[in-house]
């Protein structure tokens, strides 16, 4: 891995150059199988393959070959973008966004199948040489059309795909692809003009990107949504109920949603459904100007899994995933409320307050400090990283989030900094320490109790 010291080592990024949306998670043999988006030759978004790790315990990640490759003359040769893996009848499938030299921004659906049983570990793939899907239907004016997701519903596979129309209305679209060879297109699952969308992801996206959906306990569906106004701009969700449609078809009736995470750092995220949980992982991009980035060869990073699910209020529910734990050193380093504790480089930290409470993280040379403050009764979070600046500086402002506030987690790797506020709101953010900076730790106000664990040294899983 790189030395650069803002550089995560315990979440899943490859050894060098470029890193963005992760693609894929797939449970298969008792093992995680995660990929992403990557540029194996410089770290910049360009020439994107899907790279490869895998888990046994998501704690412990092992690096693997590239698994996908452009090809060239094929329907993928400028790119294999977002998707999804599957199991098709034991053959685990990667359901991607393919885009030829020829494209108009519109990307097509391919798949690549894993060579089993031979291959275990998921390292050898064989894409297929025809697209299963070319483009969106001709009727819908559509001039975004990526990021392929399938689930089940009713005893039949289907996926959504990600669009924008040319209005400047975002979109899902729903298929029937009960055979992965044989797609059929049902309809607008929900589109922008939604007034429950409307309301809580706001105007300003013009394509829903990377849409992702989970089940519920409680027979709520959680749809996930990138919001694209020409860049990146935010991630959203919304809760509801999947209803028949017709004869062959489904919509989604949205009941509530908000944002799903409130950093300026969190994008793209993917959802692996297992029989008893949701897990969910984002795409950290970099906050540091491009010419740092060059210096230290790399960009981009995964998050930590979360566990993924919804209060009967229909608000989010997201907690670190348990394994995490299995990062943590033998003995805290930290068991109580204090004054000026040394933060180790990447830690699991966690604070338990009855009223208004200041947790400082960094403190600059001029005195400054990078703080989390909780007001319980006022119920804000507020983190103020004013002295620590982004690539853009207008966006250091503080971020206020809107949430009880008693419990903060938060998990630190490098630059990578992911805080956990109870379990209804998130918050990712990248802050790079500076050779004067101090990582030190002060609690002040109504703190009951503080406890935090440096992370060991990964080993490979």
């Amino acid at each position: 891995m790189n030395q650069d010291p803002n550089a995560p080592r315990f979440r899943v990024r490859p050894p060098a150059n470029w890193l963005n949306d992760p693609n894929g998670p797939f449970r298969w043999r008792d093992r995680y199988h995660l990929f992403y988006q990557h540029n194996p030759d410089a770290p910049v978004h360009t020439n994107v393959h899907w790279g490869h790790a895998s888990s046994a315990d998501l704690a412990h990640w092992e690096h693997h070959p590239i698994a996908l490759t452009p090809t060239p003359g094929g329907p993928d040769e400028t790119g294999c973008w977002s998707g999804c893996v599957v199991d098709d009848d034991g053959v685990p499938t990667a359901v991607y966004t393919g885009v030829d030299r020829h494209h108009t921004g519109l990307g097509a659906i391919c798949l690549a199948r894993a060579v089993v049983p031979e291959d275990e570990t998921l390292t050898d793939w064989k894409p297929l040489p025809k697209p299963v899907v070319t483009g969106p239907p001709a009727d819908l004016d559509v001039v975004m059309f990526r990021d392929p997701f399938v689930f089940r519903h009713g005893g039949r596979r289907w996926a959504l795909v990600g669009a924008g129309h040319a209005d400047g209305t975002p979109s899902v679209l729903l298929y029937d692809c009960d055979d992965l060879a044989d797609w059929r297109f049902a309809g607008v699952l929900l589109d922008g003009n939604d007034p429950v969308a409307a309301d809580v992801l706001g105007d300003k996206a013009v394509g829903w990107e990377c849409p992702q959906l989970y089940a519920t306990a409680s027979g709520d569906w959680v749809l996930v949504l990138s919001l694209w106004d020409g860049d990146p701009c935010a991630t959203g969700y919304l809760t509801g109920r999947l209803q028949p449609y017709g004869d062959s078809e489904l919509r989604f009736e949205a009941r509530t949603g908000g944002r799903l995470d409130h950093g300026r750092d969190f994008y793209a995220p993917a959802v692996l459904q297992e029989p008893d949980r949701a897990l969910m992982w984002g795409w950290s991009w970099e906050a540091r100007t491009q010419n740092e980035v060059d210096r230290t060869g790399w960009a981009g990073v995964l998050t930590a899994p979360r566990v993924v699910d919804v209060h009967p209020d229909g608000a989010l529910r997201v907690v670190p995933a348990p394994e995490l734990q299995l990062l943590r050193a033998a003995e805290p380093f930290v068991t109580a409320p204090g004054h000026q504790v040394p933060l180790p480089r990447s830690y699991d930290l966690t604070v338990t307050a009855h009223g208004r409470t200041t947790v400082s993280l960094l403190r600059s040379v001029s005195g400054a400090r990078l703080t989390v403050r909780l007001d319980p009764d006022e119920g804000t979070v507020t983190l103020d990283r004013g002295d620590w600046p982004r690539a853009r500086p207008d966006e250091a402002a503080p971020i206020v989030v809107r949430a009880p506030g008693r419990q903060l987690r938060v998990l630190v790797d490098g630059s990578l900094f992911e805080l956990f506020v109870d379990d209804r709101a998130t918050v990712t953010e990248r802050v790079y320490l500076r050779p004067d900076d101090v990582p030190e730790l002060v609690v002040t106000g109504d703190a009951d109790a503080v406890t935090g664990w440096e992370l060991v040294p990964p080993t490979h899983g």
